[in-house]
């Protein structure tokens, strides 16, 4: 016969083991760069969907080599320019289709970086390697001559809210903060989804 005190420890042990492979394996619960069924790569580029861009390649300040793209409203467009943070699960290409319309709407350049682990870039995604790699975009965009850079602002989604949070708290002389609020039910609702067809 099994004592309660035998059956207290076993499940305490299962707790304590299930969070110890919780909190090792947290950043691969969090960041989602490949879709469940699809490639890293781009399916889709924005020469496809005929837009001015420049593949941009840059080099987070830990060395990471990052892949994003400046797309521009117009061959002469200098501004304004929304620094674009994505969600979490997908790549920049998954984006383009809301990027071509925010050109079309707001008459602005976008400049979308994928993050480390994400699309063409290197590396692995972490909290503080995402945060480098949002630093290194502004910074790239404050550095350049073919745009206005006292109108940047940055714009997130999801993940790319607080990545856009960051980067604006840690430069708020440099950028304007715009974020799209989710909605906590559909998010939860995801989730659930996304790992129960695991």
């Amino acid at each position: 016969m099994v004592s309660y005190k035998s059956l207290i420890y076993g499940v305490g042990g299962i707790a304590v083991a299930g969070m110890a492979l919780l909190v090792a394996f947290q950043e691969k619960l969090v960041y989602v760069p490949v879709l469940p069924g699809l490639t890293k790569s781009y399916p889709i580029t924005p020469d496809r969907l005929r837009l001015i861009f420049e593949d941009v390649w840059l080099t987070s300040s830990d060395g990471v080599r990052l892949h994003s793209w400046f797309i521009k409203f117009s061959p002469n467009s200098t501004g304004p320019t929304i620094l674009f943070f994505q969600e979490n699960a997908g790549n920049i290409a998954h984006r383009l289709e809301m990027v071509r319309i925010m050109l079309q709407n707001l008459h602005c350049n976008v400049f979308m970086l994928s993050y480390r682990g994400y699309g063409a870039s290197d590396g692995y995604p972490s909290q503080e390697g995402i945060t480098r790699d949002a630093q290194a975009a502004l910074d790239h965009l404050s550095q350049r001559t073919d745009i206005d850079t006292t109108q940047i602002v940055v714009f997130g989604r999801s993940l790319g809210g607080a990545v856009g949070a960051v980067v604006t708290k840690n430069n708020p002389d440099k950028v304007s903060l715009e974020h799209y609020r989710c909605n906590w039910t559909d998010k939860t609702a995801d989730f659930v989804s996304f790992w129960a067809t695991r």
